[in-house]
């Protein structure tokens, strides 16, 4: 693999001109993908396949029609507008609140407002009798309506607080007519707060809050942070390697790599349909140009080395390819296979993550591999060298070499306390447990979060979830058994403090006149409104619901109240074998596939740290050299796991990516540095001396990467979004951590278990003499 990979890189080293027709190639095919993507996937289409018509299932007997009736909703809403005050239920406030909700049924956005005047009153006679009196009432009418309001089973904890201080308006919009994000959300709170304004002593305030305003403040937040953080840290990533390189051109060519790489992956994932994906417009171009820099920097050093040593810049562009580009590929490989493994996630988003990575970093290691020796042999590469070992870290590299003298003379006490901290920490890292919040996916402050944690309080969640119930056809509709099971499951769920305020057919025909046993309820549920009655009850369909909140307070903490919930459900299924319970809704799902994330992490870690080991001991010619290498990789996530378990932090969709994306940056280092040691080890006849020529050989770049890699990260500390934060704090903590292990534990590692008796040799490379050797006669001549 090596002559193979030394001979084509002398090849592309030697024909300038067919590497320039090459990136032009690469880039055509990238601008078809930020032009005309639709067309190019339509050339890879299979043609449809004939239709075979199904033969359809028996139906389910249907017992009888079902009215032509729009059952009423306490979920089907593009916004709700929250509306707090001290006491609704006085005269200006009741014309205030008509006031708003005229004005917004006026907007020609606006399709529907449902809120306390549109929920049927429960009387035995259908005499119409709204919850909100005629505002000419006595104040003493108005309390007696408020008491009567939360007492209402649509109205109590639904529609109103039970303190009565918090009311939601349903809104749905024509989308036809919707020409302005804002129209959602700062639209009607502008059009409510004029409205109220009539009446001075009303003290409205309001929020907004719904599908329509999670949505919107999520996708604005993302577009802002997408530009915003991406000049940042590429700002800052050139600021920090102008300090390390102190010569401009050097920092121009291994700027370039990357931005063409970041380039080129866009426009090529555009053909796979990935460009949504919310990682990959803002994530996946900073990872890419940081992988790219990382491997840009490593040739850098080198190409700069051979040229200030005399080299022309065709032959030392030679030269850096032939002594970095083999190691420079293994971490593109390993980094690929590290990403990769996202594709084994179950989360959609997640694994077109991992796809994208695959095709960026191999197509930025192209990137790498292409413009940057051609880059060197332009006018831009003529002054590369200016400014070479006058760096900080060069000039200093020297002093922090007593590290290696430390270790080299305590291998067995470092060696071992590698292994044993790193087996501690992934211990502690073992008992981080899975959870999600909606609010992570919102920026801290922002009125839809704020709204989130309102709605918790007043409402006991704005999600809600249910408890499906179905019947066999052997069953009447108007049996008594079916509103007996009904108040079994409304029981349930009243014992569990986290459920907030169930709602069913039972408390609607308990909120009639009179009292009785089921059978004599059951009997009563003709008198109820068709649109009320069919919101939980669909007899032609043998099947009703039980509505309850859910605050969102991570979902883990709801774990044991819905596994004591469907334990629950299966006793009373027992005791009516004609009847079956389904506990179901968004949070139960996303409950439900909890423990997927954890899954998905240990197949994505378990599966890339294999195939990465496979690949080095293949690459290396070592299973030692492999096995070797695992505690420098494994260090890094652990140190990371552990952070997060002292922090208090639970394992999300974001740690998945993280770990996963830092385990395929933190093994770039380590193959640097064993590539090198091994190189070092045909030329010098002591192990040791190896370790340390390898340790200053490849020392400068490993800081060099690791400094500006940190920064490029830190820059996303500062998000507003907590995902992105944890993903950036994630990120530099687990390099950081990586330079130690490779720089310590690394080299004890070696020093102790890599002996030169036990470690096979690699093929002896083609034209590449000792370095050293090459500068002292350049200097001489």
């Amino acid at each position: 693999m090596f002559r193979a990979f030394n001979r084509c890189s002398v090849w592309m080293a030697d024909h300038p001109v067919m590497v320039t027709l090459f990136i032009l190639l690469l880039s055509g095919i990238a601008m078809l993908g930020y032009t005309m993507p639709e067309e190019v996937r339509d050339w890879f289409k299979p043609a449809p396949a004939e239709q075979v018509q199904q033969k359809a299932d028996k139906p389910r007997k249907v017992r009888e029609a079902p009215p032509d009736v729009d059952p009423i909703s306490l979920t089907d809403a593009d916004t709700i507008l929250v509306i707090d005050s001290e006491n609704f239920f006085t005269t200006d406030r009741i014309k205030a609140l008509r006031e708003i909700v005229e004005q917004i049924e006026s907007l020609d956005y606006v399709s529907s407002v449902f809120w306390l005047e549109d929920i049927p009153n429960l009387n035995i006679f259908g005499l119409r009798e709204p919850l909100i009196p005629n505002e000419r009432a006595s104040q003493k009418r108005l309390d007696a309506a408020k008491e009567k309001a939360v007492a209402h089973p649509l109205a109590g904890g639904q529609m109103l607080s039970v303190d009565g201080n918090t009311l939601l308006l349903m809104i749905k919009f024509d989308w036809l007519h919707v020409t302005d994000d804002d129209a959602c959300t700062t639209g009607l709170k502008e059009v409510a707060r004029e409205a109220a304004a009539k009446y001075p002593d009303v003290d409205f305030s309001f929020l907004t809050t719904g599908r329509v305003p999670i949505y919107l403040t999520a996708v604005r937040t993302h577009n802002a942070n997408k530009v915003k953080y991406q000049v940042i840290g590429y700002g800052m990533i050139l600021f920090m390697a102008i300090i390390l390189f102190r010569g401009i051109s050097a920092v121009i060519i291994v700027a370039l790599a990357p931005m063409f790489g970041v380039f080129l992956t866009m426009g090529f994932i555009q053909f796979l349909d990935f460009q949504d994906n919310p990682f990959n417009d803002v994530v996946l171009p900073v990872l890419l140009s940081l992988v790219g820099l990382t491997d840009g920097v490593h040739l850098m050093v080198q190409i700069r080395k051979h040229r200030a040593a005399g080299l022309s810049g065709r032959d030392a562009a030679r030269r850096g390819v032939q002594e970095v580009g083999l190691a420079c590929l293994l971490t593109s490989v390993t980094t690929a296979i590290g990403f990769g493994s996202l594709s084994l996630a179950h989360h959609e988003t997640v694994r077109e993550f991992g796809y994208s990575c695959v095709v960026g970093v191999l197509l930025t290691f192209i990137a790498v591999i292409t413009v940057i020796p051609l880059a060197c042999r332009t006018w831009l590469g003529r002054s590369i060298h200016v400014g070479y070992g006058k760096g900080i870290i060069d000039r200093h590299l020297g002093r922090i070499s007593v590290i290696i003298e430390m270790v080299l003379k305590r291998t067995r006490l470092i060696s071992s306390l590698g292994i044993g901290v790193t087996v501690v920490l992934i211990l502690i890292s073992l008992t981080l447990r899975p959870d999600e919040r909606r609010a992570n996916m919102l920026p801290d402050g922002s009125e839809a979060a704020v709204a989130l944690s309102h709605m918790d309080r007043a409402m006991g969640g704005l999600e809600h979830s249910r408890v499906h119930v179905t019947w066999d056809d052997d069953v009447p509709s108007d049996s008594p058994e079916v509103l007996i099971a009904i108040s079994e499951v409304d029981d349930l769920l009243l014992k569990e403090d986290l459920i907030g305020h169930p709602i069913s057919i039972r408390n609607i025909l308990g909120a009639l006149p009179g009292e009785g046993k089921p059978e004599e309820r059951m009997s009563m549920m003709d008198l109820l409104p068709p649109p009320l009655k069919r919101a939980f009850y669909t007899p032609e369909r043998n099947q009703a619901e039980v509505s309850f909140h859910v605050q969102d307070l991570g979902i883990a903490r709801y774990g044991p109240t819905f596994t004591r919930i469907e334990e629950g459900l299966k006793t009373i299924g027992a005791a009516h074998p004609h009847f079956q319970f389904e506990l179901t809704g968004s949070a139960v799902w996303r409950w439900r596939n909890l423990y997927q994330i954890v899954v998905d992490l240990a197949s994505s870690l378990g599966s890339a740290a294999i195939i990465i080991l496979v690949v080095l001991a293949f690459a290396f010619h070592s299973l030692r050299l492999g096995l070797i290498s695992i505690i420098p990789n494994m260090f890094p996530l652990a140190v990371t796991g552990a952070f997060l378990v002292f922090t208090g932090q639970a394992l999300e969709i974001v740690s998945v990516c993280a770990f996963t994306v830092c385990l395929g940056i933190a093994v770039d280092d380590t193959i640097h540095f064993l590539t090198r040691f091994r190189e070092e080890q045909l030329l010098v006849d002591s192990d040791d001396e190896a370790i340390r020529r390898a340790f200053t050989g490849v020392g400068t770049a490993l800081i060099m990467t690791t400094v500006i890699l940190v920064a490029g990260f830190s820059t996303v500390i500062f998000s507003d979004m907590r995902d992105q934060r944890i993903f950036a704090i994630m990120s530099g903590l687990t390099i950081s951590s990586a330079l130690f292990g490779d720089l310590v534990f690394l080299p004890a590692l070696l020093a102790r278990y890599a002996k030169r008796s036990q470690v096979p040799a690699m093929e002896e490379p083609e034209e590449i003499p000792d370095p050293t050797v090459v500068e002292q006669t350049l200097v001489g001549e």
